[in-house]
């Protein structure tokens, strides 16, 4: 039975880091006022700590905390970040950008790259990037906060200042924090939810609604309530990774760096007082010495720290509510960081359990629209995270050659197959992302759809040079006017 009409009265939250004091802090600020949140962590346990870049819902999360941004970007060490930039993914020495913005303008019937799909069949060379204000703004190095919201941003961070942050937060909303190892887990003998975390020290801590932040142990949603892992390996066949943190050198960009290797692609992130590194591969065709040299050789500027080697397995648990237990963060699965979603999944995890919170008992309804709500969402992320790997033209490994061949989700190759055919893509159902990103990832990797949508023909060349020109003119006039990124930080949350 999930069912368990005790009332919630007591939160316990098993783990720190990100995840737990995310959860700790939304709880707290948002629906805590009648609820007791405990959360347990030891220092003697290291966080993950690497996922430093985030994507624009992040925005809406601290509003909802009334978080002051300026505060925030300070106390983390943050930079902005306008998208991703994708080097070597289509073929080696290509480079493509997936921004946050929109491209150009959409009408009712047709996504925007068909109008420019129009225009380039009759000669128009414009590239796709050049009518979006976001790209442009990276590819110069400006950024600044406009008036009408028109710039869609996110942030990198120092993922350990965060948690310590919004545990501040957290702590002045009444959660108390406990130092300390968890040594076992009691369940109620008949029902097997769980009833109490026992400490090292000898201290338990009884609870009604548990929540799992333990990371990929997963210790109260698989090690005692045998959750299951879906296994998507075969999929994202990179299992490891090496991270360093270096000085800062050179101009503070405001996005990510992706660059692929050839076993898999390495990141570069820009905080204010350093930069946050790291290499993602697969363990079957390159060693963890191998990697770790690859990302010395290069970095930029001086190494701050002992690379370390962070095994993973890409997937999902099979429920993610399970009985009086939500996994949140890496307990309840991972997908590699390529597009940046670990921390928007924390997010949507701690919005939706708000959302079904059991106040009035656990009820098997809640319990099956949240697991519901988490495979759907998890398998729209998993999807566009595949489509970089299988849509490329690289050939020069062993590693692109299984990627380039494999098989792929049916969800996945219905939606290449209706852009590569018909030029058409739309969002669906709780899919993360929109339309735009899509298209500039499929054409970034390679993608030219076969055909555009009829209602380009309707403009006459006229109305066709009007349409285009005056998004580039407004594109333009918006980033000539922006400062520099650096200097905007500098005014703004130095």
């Amino acid at each position: 039975m999930q069912t368990n009409d005790t009332v919630v009265k007591k939160v316990v939250i098993a783990g720190g880091g990100t995840a737990g004091w995310m959860t700790a802090a939304a709880l707290s600020s948002l629906i805590g006022k009648n609820i007791d949140i405990t959360l347990i962590e030891s220092d003697d346990i290291p966080v993950v700590g690497v996922g430093e870049a985030t994507i624009p819902p992040l925005l809406t999360f601290h509003r909802l905390l009334k978080i002051d941004e300026q505060e925030f970007m300070k106390a983390t060490q943050a930079t902005f970040k306008l998208g991703i930039s994708f080097e070597n993914w289509r073929a080696t020495g290509h480079e493509y950008f997936h921004s946050f913005g929109t491209t150009g303008q959409d009408c009712w019937a047709a996504t925007f790259h068909n109008f420019w799909l129009k225009a380039k069949n009759d000669g128009y060379s414009d590239s796709f990037d050049a009518y979006c204000l976001e790209i442009q703004a990276a590819r110069k190095n400006k950024f600044a906060r406009l008036a009408d919201n028109s710039i869609n941003y996110a942030y990198h961070l120092d993922a350990t200042k965060y948690a310590g942050f919004l545990r501040t937060i957290a702590e002045r909303k009444g959660v108390t924090r406990r130092e300390g190892l968890i040594n076992r887990v009691e369940q109620h003998l008949e029902s097997g939810n769980i009833k109490s975390l026992h400490l090292k020290d000898g201290g338990i801590v009884d609870g009604d609604l548990f929540i799992d932040c333990t990371g990929f142990r997963g210790l109260l949603i698989e090690q005692t309530l045998n959750a299951g892992y879906e296994d998507w390996s075969h999929w994202l066949p990179c299992d490891k990774a090496v991270a360093v943190q270096t000085e800062s050198q050179g101009e503070m960009k405001p996005y990510t760096r992706s660059v692929a290797h050839d076993s898999g692609w390495r990141w570069r992130i820009p905080l204010q007082n350093r930069v946050g590194n790291g290499l993602v591969y697969c363990s079957k065709t390159m060693s963890d010495e191998m990697a770790r040299q690859t990302l010395l050789e290069n970095i930029e500027g001086k190494a701050l720290n002992e690379p370390r080697v962070i095994p993973f397995k890409a997937g999902r648990r099979r429920k993610t509510w399970m009985k009086n237990c939500v996994a949140i963060g890496l307990s309840s699965g991972f997908i590699e960081p390529l597009e940046s979603t670990s921390i928007h999944l924390i997010q949507r995890a701690i919005i939706r359990l708000m959302q079904l919170f059991p106040t009035q008992g656990i009820k098997a309804p809640d319990i099956a629209e949240f697991n519901r709500q988490s495979e759907s969402e998890t398998n729209f992320i998993r999807d566009f995270i595949i489509l970089h790997y299988k849509v490329t033209q690289r050939t020069d490994s062993q590693f692109w050659r299984y990627c380039k061949e494999m098989d792929v989700p049916d969800t996945l190759q219905r939606r290449i197959e209706l852009f590569s055919r018909c030029g058409r893509v739309f969002r669906e159902d709780v899919d993360l992302f929109f339309e735009n990103s899509w298209v500039q990832v499929m054409m970034g990797q390679g993608i030219t759809p076969e055909q555009y949508h009829p209602i380009a023909d309707l403009m006459s060349p006229a109305e066709q040079k009007a349409f285009l020109g005056g998004i580039r003119k407004s594109v333009d006039q918006v980033v000539e006017k922006l400062p520099s990124h650096e200097q905007f930080l500098k005014s703004y949350c130095s």
